[in-house]
């Protein structure tokens, strides 16, 4: 298998026949996946006041969001895509609705957080079947890896736009427009993708391919540690996307928070597409931990500028290892992963990076309420290194082997 990706890979994977009308219904839907829980957490700040409140409801989003991941890629692998998120697309319509009022109507806090719980086990899940559906279309090797690769990257690019739609559209008269505009995109993209050729075609796993642990995928000893990757990769994420928003909260220019955010993600998707082209380190089983100690050593320099200018440079530096993160625990996936697992596997991944980021939203929370944005990117830094030691510690469970030599360099 190729070591590197090339920019003539990404063309012939996106070129695919059949994977056109799923790749546009698939940037629909994913479009608010950064945009919907940052839109709750500044509908809810604006209504009560409080951040603790706001990261609270928030961190519950997330939290189902990371329940639905598993619970929907399992049952994709078994019954197929298009079920799932026809069903899922409906049930998620109605909760949202049903949250909006509660806001409105002034409803108790431990209201709010069980329906965004609610609202994110039901979030229809297109990241993990528009992954898993690569498999199909395309045979192993470098052009597969350049579809994960843009995987990872045009969810980078969803996260430098949903933030910064976040802030604006919160700043408008009615503050929980953001909300309402990235489920109507969820809803359109997913029943789009449900419907399409590719999605309608894909078969479900069978016997002979399927786990008999009821853990699944996250039995392998490989993708627990890729899910503690992820998980470090989201709880740091979190703490960011709290603390941020405070920050530009404290220095007056509250709608600037969403902006800042984007920020972070800009260099992510340039040095994602260079990274991909030269990975370093090569071998999975020391990329992982080295990822996400540079990444903790970045997160912890944000809490040294103490203007919102020297704050969104650092952000732009700190953002420059986020897609390079993102690629790398979607190939190792690959590695980690028990056969006919794909769909849940990426699902796990998705769940270890919300519920990071749902401990983090709710810890950053708390910190900015009593101590200020600088401690909670300097805990954020110290939690990534703890993290990153315990990948290290890990890290032969994905050392490569005879049969994935050539895929633990990828």
């Amino acid at each position: 298998m190729s070591t590197s990706i090339s920019l003539g890979d990404y063309r012939r994977a996106l070129s695919t026949p059949g994977a056109g009308a799923p790749v546009l219904a698939s940037l629909l839907a994913r479009l608010p996946i950064a945009m919907i829980g940052l839109s709750l957490l500044l509908y809810v700040e604006r209504e009560t006041g409080t951040f603790a409140a706001a990261g609270l409801v928030s961190a519950s989003v997330l939290v189902g969001v990371a329940c639905g991941s598993v619970i929907q890629g399992r049952v994709m692998d078994r019954i197929g895509p298009s079920p799932p998120l026809l069903v899922m697309s409906g049930v998620f319509g109605v909760l949202i609705t049903v949250e909006i009022l509660a806001i409105e109507f002034r409803a108790p806090v431990a209201v709010l957080t069980v329906l965004a719980f609610a609202d994110g086990i039901t979030q229809p899940n297109v990241a993990p079947a528009s992954r898993a559906l690569w498999t199909r279309l395309l045979p192993s090797g470098a052009t597969r890896d350049a579809a994960y690769s843009y995987e990872a990257i045009s969810m980078e690019t969803f996260f430098i736009l949903g933030p910064g739609l976040a802030g604006l559209l919160v700043a408008l008269p009615w503050p929980g427009t953001g909300v309402v505009t990235g489920a109507v995109c969820m809803i359109l993209g997913s029943v789009g993708f449900a419907c399409t050729r590719a999605a309608r075609e894909q078969r479900p796993r069978t016997r002979e391919t399927a786990s008999t642990s009821l853990l699944g995928a996250i039995a392998s000893p490989g993708m627990r540690t890729v899910a503690t990757a992820a998980l470090g990769f989201g709880a740091l994420l979190g703490m960011v996307e709290v603390a941020v928003p405070a920050a530009a909260e404290q220095a007056g220019r509250p709608s600037l928070g969403g902006l800042m955010l984007s920020v972070l993600s800009i260099s992510s998707v340039v040095v994602g597409l260079l990274y991909g082209m030269r990975p370093w380190p090569r071998p999975m089983h020391l990329r992982l931990p080295a990822l996400l100690l540079g990444f903790a050593v970045l997160i912890a320099l944000l809490a040294v500028p103490g203007t919102l200018w020297g704050l969104s440079l650092a952000l732009l530096v700190a953002g420059s290892l986020i897609t390079p993160q993102s690629t790398a625990h979607s190939v190792a996936i690959e590695l980690a992963a028990p056969a006919g697992t794909a769909t849940e596997a990426f699902g796990w991944v998705l769940t270890s990076v919300t519920l990071g980021a749902a401990a983090g939203q709710s810890l950053s929370g708390q910190l900015v309420e009593t101590s200020g944005p600088p401690l909670a990117f300097a805990i954020a830094g110290a939690i990534g290194v703890v993290l990153a030691l315990t990948l290290w510690v890990r890290r032969h469970t994905l050392a490569p082997t005879p049969a994935h030599a050539d895929l633990a360099t990828v």
